[in-house]
Parts: structure tokens; C-alpha cells; sequence
């Protein structure tokens, strides 16, 4: 059986995938055919069901929950792995500022986007870019304000950006858990067996990473898009942890909040 599935080239989703795409465990009669794309094509291919199995923001995964189940492996949560609020110029922002600044942000479905409408409900003069274009928009002032994900959060100050708000700190004060930033998600129409067999092996294939950590395999380095080996040990650490592994009650709980925010929102 071939089960297409999709994530992004940041490396902390080519650490996790390595070793299930290329061989490094046996996968027995599932063989996985790999599509790399950005994580807002990634939801945009998410709710119109065209992937096996998908990493997704978890806005997308609320949109699209009758079509996929969440597997417990694989996802990224976790506490000081928020987005940032970033500027050109150091300077103090009020909320009131922010509402009338031009902001651009990494995708409308994206839990970035999500979490900076948490922060600011009243702030609508959004655009939406690739993750990565975000710095250079704000550098060359094509809006006021970014918000940053991945491994941005490591760079933008070597570009003379400054931080506004962490916008995942907010988010942890006011409600008490870890940062839902994404999932792996597959689809219900598989059934269970394959459901239990897809999570054992994402698991299997994160802990054969872990076995060669801090080396950084091939994989990772040829799709990390030129970023030196510290940083992607960064990316890897700051987004891959237990919750990982398995989501745990923690990170069910976490994601019900979120949940419950999106809802909120999407009332208004």
C-alpha cells in the first residue's frame, strides 16, 4: 500500500519523517510517498482532502476534522515555540498601535494567525505571505509588523528586526497550556488498524532520529534551506519534544483550548 504524506522541509519535520520516508525502519507493506511544501499549502490541501496523511496547522485540523483523525505522534506543542510579533524599527507598540499597523502574517489557517488574533481581536489590516518571506517584507517596511515562525524566531535579529510580542508567552499566561502549533493527521476513511499502524511507525521513526541527535542526518541538512547546522539544532529542539512522541492528556487538553478559541472566533 502507498500512502501519500505530507509535511514541511523545516527541520524539525524532516528529523521526525527522516526515518519513515527513507528506509531507516521497516514500514512493512506501507510504503510512504513524501510531498514537501510549505504548512499553508499543506492546510489548503488539508480541507480539500487530497493527502493520506498530512501535517497541518491546528486551525486547518478543526476545519477538516471530518475528514482526518489526529494521530498522537508527530505533532508540534510546546511552551516558548509561540510565533513572534516583530518590527523594523525598536520602539514600543500599544495595542491601539498594532490595531492600525499593516501586519503580515505566514497563512489565514495558520495557529500563528490564530494566536495573533488571541492577542489582538481588533488588528484586521492583515496580508498573507510564505513563512519566510515575512522578515524581508517587514525589512523593506511592505508592513509594519510580521509575525514569525520556524526558524525566524532564530534569524530575524541578525536582519535589524525587533520583537514586539512573544506572542505564544501571551497565550500561556492567559490560558495555562502548551502551544498547539501543529499535527499529523490521516484520514479517516483508512480505518483504525491503519490509524494504530501510521502512529507506531511516526513514533518508530522519531526515536531512530533521536538515536543519531545532534548529528543532523542528509535529510534534514539538504532541505533546511541554507540554514547553518546550529540553527537547525535549534529548530529541532525548540519544536520536537515529548509531546512529539505522544500527545498525552497535556497535549489533548491544549488542543481543545486552542479548539475552543478557534470556535470562538470564527462566532464573531
Amino acid at each position: 500500500m502507498v500512502l501519500t504524506i505530507g509535511f514541511s522541509p523545516c527541520p524539525n519535520d524532516t528529523f521526525i519523517f527522516d526515518a519513515l520516508v527513507n528506509g531507516g525502519i521497516d514500514t512493512g507493506d506501507i510504503t510512504f510517498d513524501p510531498v514537501l511544501e510549505d504548512v499553508e499549502t499543506l492546510n489548503r490541501w488539508a480541507l480539500e482532502g487530497k493527502l493520506d496523511i498530512t501535517k497541518l496547522s491546528f486551525p486547518a485540523y478543526f476545519k477538516a476534522a471530518d475528514t482526518y483523525r489526529l494521530l498522537n505522534a508527530g505533532s508540534a506543542l510546546g511552551k516558548g515555540v509561540g510565533p513572534l510579533l516583530i518590527t523594523h524599527a525598536e520602539q514600543n507598540f500599544s495595542n491601539d498601535d498594532v490595531n492600525k499597523a499593516s501586519i503580515v502574517l505566514p497563512g489565514v489557517n495558520t495557529t500563528a494567525n490564530l494566536l495573533f488574533s488571541f492577542s489582538f481581536p481588533d488588528a484586521t489590516n492583515k496580508a498573507f505571505r510564505v513563512f519566510h518571506e515575512i522578515e524581508d517584507a517587514v525589512v523593506n517596511k511592505e508592513a509594519d509588523l510580521g509575525v514569525i515562525i520556524h526558524e525566524n524566531r532564530f534569524t530575524y535579529q541578525q536582519k535589524g528586526l525587533h520583537k514586539v510580542v512573544d506572542l505564544g508567552q501571551h497565550w500561556e499566561e492567559k490560558m495555562g497550556v502548551p502551544i498547539p502549533l501543529g499535527g499529523i493527521v490521516i484520514k479517516k476513511a483508512l480505518g483504525n488498524d491503519l490509524y494504530e499502524q501510521v502512529n507506531q511507525l511516526i513514533y518508530q521513526s522519531l526515536q531512530q532520529s533521536f538515536k543519531s541527535y545532534p548529528t543532523v542526518s542528509n535529510y534534514v541538512k539538504e532541505h533546511a534551506q541554507a540554514m547553518s547546522e546550529d540553527v537547525m539544532r535549534q529548530h529541532i529542539e525548540l519544536y520536537v519534544n515529548d509531546y512529539s512522541l505522544d500527545l498525552g492528556e497535556n497535549g489533548k487538553k491544549a488542543i481543545d483550548v486552542l479548539q475552543t478559541v478557534f470556535e470562538r472566533n470564527n462566532k464573531q
